[in-house]
């Protein structure tokens, strides 16, 4: 599985506004940026990115997946204290 697979289900099935995502071929890192997220606690924000998944979980094209989520204004801030 390639990264900008993962990135345009997750882009088709999600209002996002950014996603990146990182990884080997099984397992991969998802950044999701959203305003979403906004009002979802931290458990349903996983939920929501894992769901346009779960059948590509379930294939075993995707073995793990760690999710964080922002929405735009984290993602700014955590990008400027990170320099990024």
């Amino acid at each position: 599985m390639e990264n900008h697979e993962i990135q345009t289900v997750l882009m088709n099935a999600l209002p996002l506004q950014e996603v990146h995502v990182s990884g080997d071929g099984s397992h991969f890192q998802v950044i999701a940026v959203g305003e979403l997220f906004a009002e979802l606690s931290r458990v349903k924000k996983q939920q929501t990115v894992y769901a346009p998944l779960m059948d590509l979980i379930a294939d075993n094209r995707i073995h793990a997946v760690s999710i964080k989520t922002y929405t735009p204004q984290e993602w700014d801030r955590d990008r400027k204290l990170n320099g990024l």
